[in-house]
Parts: C-alpha cells; structure tokens; sequence
C-alpha cells in the first residue's frame, strides 16, 4: 500500500493543475492517477507532422481571455503563445445535400475565441513540467474508495487487472461528476442528494464527436471564406478554420449526427462522409485532406458513460463538490470543471475549480485532514 497526503484522481487540466499548485505551495506528497496512457484527459491533439506547431485540437480549441482572466494569467505564466481565432470572411450555411450551400456574412466573437499554437496540448505539456514525474501515475483506473481510519483508501487496478491501493488524507475529484459516481465504488456509499447530483450532471464533450481535415494551404480563405459552416444537411453540423499560424491549415467540425447513430457506422464511412460534405462546401480541394482525424468522445469509456448517450452536451450547472456531513466530509473534493460555479465544463473551469480546492484543501483554519500522516 502507498501512502500519500494527498491523492489527485485524473490527470486532465484540473488534475495537472492542481498538482502545480500543491507544489507551488510547498505540498510534494501527492500522486496523480490516471486512467488514460497519457495525461491531459479531455485535451487531446492530434499527432503533429511537422513539430507540436501542427498540433490540432480533437478536444476543446477555444478559450475566451475577456471573460476567464485566471485561465489567460495562466498561459502566459506558462509561456504559451494565443492566437485569435480566425473568422475573417463569409460562411456558409448548408441546407440539404441538393441545394447549393447559402453564403453569408460572418461575424466575429465577443468576446474573442482565442486557441494556442501548438493546439491545447501545448497547455498540458507545459503544465506536466511544473509536476515532478515520479508523482504521476497512469494505466491506473480508479475502480473504488473507501473510508479506513482517518483517511480513505483507493484501489486502483491496469489494464491487465492487477490492483494497486493507495492510502490518502485527502482525494481531489479531477474526473467528471457522473463519470466518478458511475465508475467509482464508494464505501460507505456517498450521500444519496450529492450521488443524484453528480449522476444528473451532463460531462462536457462526452456526447460529442469532432473531425479535423489537414491543407497544405487554407485555399477557403482566397475565396473570402472564413472557413465558418453550418449545417443541417450533415454529418458535420458546426464547422470552422482549426489553421495554425505558421503550420499547416485545417477544418475541423462537431458532428450533428447523434451518438447512437454515429455508433452504428465505421470510421471509414464517416470519415468518406465528411469529406464529401466539405467537398460541397469549400469546392473540391476540400474532399482531399493531406491527413484527418476523428474522435469520437461518446465511445471514449474515461470521458462518456451511458447516460451520455442521449445527453445534449451543454454546459451543466455546477454540483456540489464536497459531502456537506457524514463520512466523506472533509476527504473528497471534486475538482474537474464541471464543478466550476463560474465556467462550468469549459477549460476556465477546470481552473477555476481545481484553484478552489486546492486554496481550501491548504487552508490550516479550516483543513485539518492532511496532518494524520504527519
């Protein structure tokens, strides 16, 4: 059995986050566990051909600085470098396969979309070398946490089944709410108002899917598009530029089609699919990317659960994060963005509430559940 003071369980933003700043503060007794092979949980960029620069996001892409100063005050901390969203020129909108597509006027965020070179990958890179390595531990899923003594004991098992358990003071959430109550075997079982509450909280991207087509060039942009579509026509509802500054260009789209149908159809066909439509979009350069990408989040099982399916993937009010009595008060905090109260399900959210339970977990007038270790 391991012993930590503080166990972070997810190594997506609000985990890698959190972790940085338990070790700004001094705390270096603390493990990350993650599922997944790799950290950064729902930021996920595709390989990049020529250097991080062609990196493009299959998870989220856009922050908004004007309105989520702590998460800008964090990428330029980090070094990162933003870059406005490019929205220049006309989009078009798609009514059915057989009618020309509409062109209209585009029009620019307020406040501005911005995305990092390197796509939101380069966030994760640059927050993993702010945490000592040896402290981070992945291939390992969370399958149940119980209450032992003045702390909570986590078992943890990898691909092949062998199980590690883990003893901690404190557990900070860094995975969704419904993810947590429907993965996680918690004993004694958690209050029933606060597993409702997690349980009825949609997980941002979960049942969503993106594809991301690479150019040698944004050809779109000399016809004056934007690169912006919308269609009802499909499979791509929601379209935009995903070029990087410097790299190579890209479109990259949500699908409209829901998950259970997307379910029943391979890759490949929808992959064909969605060149065709670009094809009809954005002319025939388009239907022949140099490369493209598809990732389905509703089949990915450490993001999407099967209440997901049939979820609409807007941003869900904030749960609460912690039990307010009983056994689990004072031992577990939900930290991944979903418990954001301010940006809920955004990349400003994770922040925001990793930061939160972080500045309470450290908080000597009002946390005494570190010290049993001492």
């Amino acid at each position: 059995m391991r012993t930590v003071k503080v166990a972070i369980v997810g190594g997506g933003l609000s985990g890698l986050y959190a972790a940085a700043l338990l070790a700004q503060h001094g705390m270096t007794d603390y493990v990350v566990i993650d599922a997944r092979d790799v950290v950064g949980g729902r930021i996920v960029s595709t390989p990049g051909a020529a250097g991080p620069v062609d990196r493009f996001d299959l998870g989220p892409a856009w922050f908004w600085p004007g309105c989520q100063s702590q998460l800008d005050r964090l990428v330029s901390d980090l070094g990162l470098v933003r870059f406005r969203q490019h929205e220049a020129g006309d989009m078009l909108v798609e009514r059915t396969h057989n009618e020309a597509p509409l062109r209209t006027r585009g029009h620019a965020s307020s406040p501005a979309s911005m995305r990092l070179a390197g796509g939101m990958g380069a966030l994760v890179d640059a927050l993993r070398r702010r945490v000592d390595e040896t402290r981070i531990v992945t291939g390992q899923a969370v399958r149940r946490m119980r209450r032992a003594g003045p702390g909570v004991e986590i078992d943890s098992e990898d691909a092949t089944g062998h199980a590690t358990t883990w003893r901690a003071g404190h557990v900070l959430l860094a995975v969704p709410p419904r993810l947590a109550e429907s993965g996680i075997d918690f004993a004694p079982a958690l209050p029933s108002s606060l597993a409702r509450q997690w349980r009825a909280t949609d997980t941002w991207m979960a049942p969503h899917a993106k594809y991301v087509a690479v150019y040698a060039a944004p050809f779109w942009r000399d016809l004056g598009l934007s690169g912006a579509a919308r269609s009802m026509a499909g499979p791509l509802g929601d379209i935009h530029d995903a070029s990087m500054p410097g790299g190579s260009a890209a479109l990259f789209g949500f699908f409209g089609v829901p998950a259970a149908v997307r379910k029943r159809v391979p890759d490949d066909v929808l992959r064909a699919h969605c060149r065709a439509q670009l094809g009809r979009l954005f002319g025939p350069q388009a239907a022949a990317p140099t490369a493209e990408f598809l990732k389905d989040w509703a089949s990915d099982p450490y993001t999407s659960t099967a209440m997901d399916a049939h979820a609409t993937g807007g941003h869900a009010g904030a749960p609460d994060a912690t039990a307010p009595a009983g056994p689990w008060e004072g031992r577990l905090t939900g930290i991944a963005s979903e418990w954001s109260s301010r940006f809920p399900g955004y990349l400003a959210g994770a922040v925001d509430a990793a930061s939160v339970g972080v500045r309470a977990l450290l908080d000597p007038l009002t946390n005494d559940t570190l010290h049993y270790l001492e």
